[in-house]
């Protein structure tokens, strides 16, 4: 039985951020946190996104890189103290995550881990949790239309969150909070977009409206990130970045793959490394390897992504060498070994995978013997 599930109030729209205070008010939150980075507060985009308050809200804006429970743990304490009753995320996808671990961690009992979906504590995640708005100022994660939030917990796990009660409430997608995101980050986040439209298509899970929706994410990703890359201000660019972001995450309930297995455990390992790039770095190798999933085959999966793609050819190898070219375009690194991943770290990279909850919704089981052979061909 397919369960099919779609999912929040989403207002999409150059100035959308003007909706905020009502939305807050919808969502019955009459004292928000705001979680944002430095990063978006120094660009001024934070003041932008808030521009339609009254009153400036209470703001903690330290969220790092990739989410941590000890910055969860922080802003609680901001948040009790200033005696808030829900969130606002603005930011990329750690905001909106850490903000819904804040969610959880104001709400549920220590330690956080207990409830991540590999400890089996998602499913107990309850209605306690505070309230979430989303405020996307990147596109790519796609975290403001998902029930899930990935952090790394105190003992250096990277652990997926998922339960409905994370989903937000709203999702303000405004593209003009995108415009001054540099070209690199821009490309970083929008290959993961482009990799959650890939590997949420060729999920096994039956689930035909998301598989419509992940080609059509994909389709816009794939025509736009070059030009939304080389010129910030294009505005029908961030448009259709925006939307493969929401189209992404939007499938997501169909599952992930053996792309964000190996992401989430190198990430854990080596948090300064961009979620995005390492999806954008593993993605060729994944997909010849899922290429041989029956699934795959039976569905003609890896032809109607090179269709989406516009590629004359519909051959894994095809779909594989235009990523790859695709990221050389947008002068991210070419593979692990330019990126400074030590073979090292191979074992505990593999350990991990194996236990990430993306990895038992890929197309082909991969073996621990195939996930190093996966991360060889990613070098």
């Amino acid at each position: 039985m397919a369960q099919i599930l779609y999912l929040t109030r989403i207002e999409l729209d150059f100035g959308a951020r003007r909706l905020l205070p009502a939305e807050c008010e919808r969502a019955g939150m009459k004292r928000p946190l705001v979680v944002t980075d430095a990063g978006v507060r120094a660009a001024g985009v934070l003041d932008l996104a808030l521009q339609a308050f009254e009153t400036a809200p209470v703001v903690f804006d330290r969220t790092p890189p990739n989410p941590t429970e000890a910055a969860v743990r922080d802003a609680v304490a901001l948040l009790q103290a200033e005696g808030c009753d829900g969130l606002v995320a603005i930011g990329g996808g750690s905001s909106i995550d850490l903000a819904k671990g804040v969610a959880i961690a104001a709400t549920h009992e220590p330690p956080l881990k207990r409830w991540a979906t590999i400890e089996g504590g998602a499913a107990h995640i309850s209605a306690r949790v505070l309230p979430v708005i989303a405020v996307p100022t990147t596109a790519g994660t796609g975290s403001e239309v998902a029930r899930g939030a990935i952090l790394i917990v105190d003992d250096g796990r990277k652990l997926g969150f998922h339960n409905w009660e994370l989903m937000p409430k709203a999702a303000i997608c405004d593209p003009e909070l995108t415009l001054a995101l540099p070209p690199m980050l821009t490309a970083a986040t929008g290959m993961d977009a482009i990799a959650h439209c890939i590997e949420t298509f060729l999920a096994p899970a039956f689930n035909p409206p998301a598989d419509g929706i992940a080609l059509e994410g994909l389709r816009r990703g794939w025509q736009s990130i070059e030009r939304a890359t080389a010129d910030g201000q294009d505005r029908d660019a961030r448009m259709d970045m925006m939307c493969a972001s929401i189209h992404g995450a939007m499938a997501f309930q169909k599952g992930l793959g053996a792309v964000h297995s190996l992401s989430h455990a190198l990430g854990g390992l080596v948090p300064r490394l961009h979620h995005g790039t390492l999806n954008a770095v593993f993605l060729p190798a994944v997909i010849r390897f899922n290429a041989e999933a029956e699934s795959v085959r039976r569905e003609g999966r890896i032809a109607r992504l090179a269709q989406a793609m516009g590629l004359a050819q519909h051959t894994a190898d095809a779909v594989a060498h235009a990523i790859q070219a695709l990221n050389q375009r947008l002068g991210l690194p070419t593979g692990l070994d330019a990126m400074g991943v030590d073979r090292d770290l191979d074992a505990a990279i593999v350990e991990r995978a194996l236990a990430d909850h993306c990895h038992k919704t890929n197309p082909r089981l991969a073996s621990a013997a195939q996930y190093l052979d996966l991360l060889a061909a990613s070098r």
